[in-house]
């Protein structure tokens, strides 16, 4: 059973029962994210989220870190485009000691001088190891040229240049004015019960809304223009291409039409770009398709790593795909397949607490309310042939599509009008 509270400091609650287990996935979760970021503080979010385990007013990092080991449990953390979470793994046991630790580090950080300069050369290093991805390389650079002049298309690391510009005042200043109650949402699955859950977090997260938060930046909707971008790396033995073009928010009617089209697309092993570049072309080892959805926005990739030599060939048979779905409808066997591949994946992707928990948050931030499996899987149901083919005229047609290629690209000339026809 999952229930929902909000505490008279604007603090959000949502739970999820479930009994069978002996274990409870617990989320912290603050409603800002890279996008929230100006040019000049490009990053904040992510390092205030990485400062917040390095030490506060009662125990320093390694405590915090022997804490949760401890009692076997696992806890990490992630800064994303909207939100930052901090989320543990623990036995039912252990909840009031996790509760404790959580609140520790998300009301009193230390945010220490010295803690911040050691941790700006991780950050610094994380940014580096991005550039020595490919895989991930060719993603953010594709983010940075489709929305260049939108706080979705920068990284979520920022850049050498803001992290070294970030000082303890700033840190502290943007702490104090975003986590606060009516920012956070703390969500819970597991063996545990609801009103036991409300009466500890009150006790343990004893946060006033001392201040009133801060918006952040406001962006208008993003638009995208069609670009081909080479980023030389001489070292690599494959090219990696990242071609993508506008698609749907979360939130849109669409997007679970939109979501059977990218199974038959590229997000399954059977579906036609897989069968095409790799089985039937032997072009690629991994190629693959996906959406992602934000809250006002999105967009679709497509991914593959090729020789250099074959990258042009890879990049018009993706867009031969593409086209096809536009002008010849699919079949009732593939539908049917896609549609059963999408529900399948859906039902096994809430077996877990975790996945539970990560689920009440995603229902709660986007929809404001929670969104059963079978409303889901209903949904799919109702995709039609139509629907796949008009979805693609609207995503496909028109060519405000990006294409970014990252690897040892001597000699190789493509241009945005070479692939206009498809």
């Amino acid at each position: 059973m999952i229930k929902k509270e909000v505490l008279d400091n604007g603090l959000t609650i949502l739970t999820e029962s479930i009994e069978h287990v002996h274990s409870i996935a617990l989320g912290v979760w603050l409603k800002k994210g890279s996008q929230n970021e100006s040019p000049q503080d490009a990053g904040i979010y992510h390092f205030i989220e990485h400062m917040l385990f390095k030490g506060t007013e009662n125990r320093d990092a390694y405590e915090i870190a022997k804490m949760i080991d401890s009692i076997g449990g696992f806890s990490d953390a992630f800064t994303s485009k909207e939100n930052t979470c901090f989320y543990a793994k623990l036995l039912d046991e252990h909840l009031p000691i996790v509760l404790e630790l959580f609140s520790d580090i998300l009301i009193r950080p230390k945010l220490g001088k010295e803690d911040i300069e050691r941790e700006r050369k991780v950050i610094l290093e994380e940014i580096k190891m991005v550039e020595d991805t490919p895989g991930d390389l060719v993603h953010e650079l594709f983010l940075e040229n489709f929305w260049p002049d939108h706080p979705l298309g920068r990284p979520i690391l920022g850049t050498a240049e803001t992290v070294n510009s970030i000082d303890q005042w700033l840190l502290r200043d943007r702490f104090t004015q975003n986590y606060v109650p009516q920012n956070m949402l703390v969500t819970a699955a597991g063996n545990l019960k609801h009103e036991e859950m409300v009466d500890k977090i009150q006790h343990y997260f004893r946060l006033e809304n001392l201040s009133q938060a801060k918006n952040g930046v406001t962006a208008s909707q993003p638009k995208a223009a069609s670009f081909i971008t080479l980023r030389p790396k001489k070292d690599l033995e494959q090219a990696h291409i990242s071609l993508g073009m506008m698609g749907y928010s979360a939130v849109d009617k669409d997007r679970y039409a939109a979501s059977v089209l990218n199974v038959i697309l590229g997000g399954s092993m059977s579906s036609r770009l897989f069968q095409e570049l790799r089985e039937e072309r032997g072009l690629c080892y991994s190629v693959y398709s996906a959406l992602s959805p934000f809250k006002d926005t999105g967009y679709i990739s497509i991914y593959a790593a090729t020789g250099k030599e074959t990258v042009r060939e890879a990049i018009e048979l993706i867009l031969q795909q593409c086209h096809r779905l536009i002008t010849e409808p699919v079949s009732t066997e593939e539908l049917e397949n896609a549609k059963n591949h999408l529900k399948g994946s859906v039902i096994l992707s809430l077996e877990g607490s975790s996945s539970r928990m990560f689920n009440l948050a995603r229902n709660d931030l986007y929809y404001e309310r929670q969104i059963t499996t079978e409303e889901i899987l209903n949904a799919i149901s109702m995709v039609t042939i139509h629907d796949i083919q008009h979805i693609a005229m609207e995503l496909f047609q028109h060519s405000n599509y990006g294409v970014v290629v990252v690897g040892d690209l001597d000699h190789l000339d493509l241009q945005v009008k070479d692939f206009q026809t498809h």
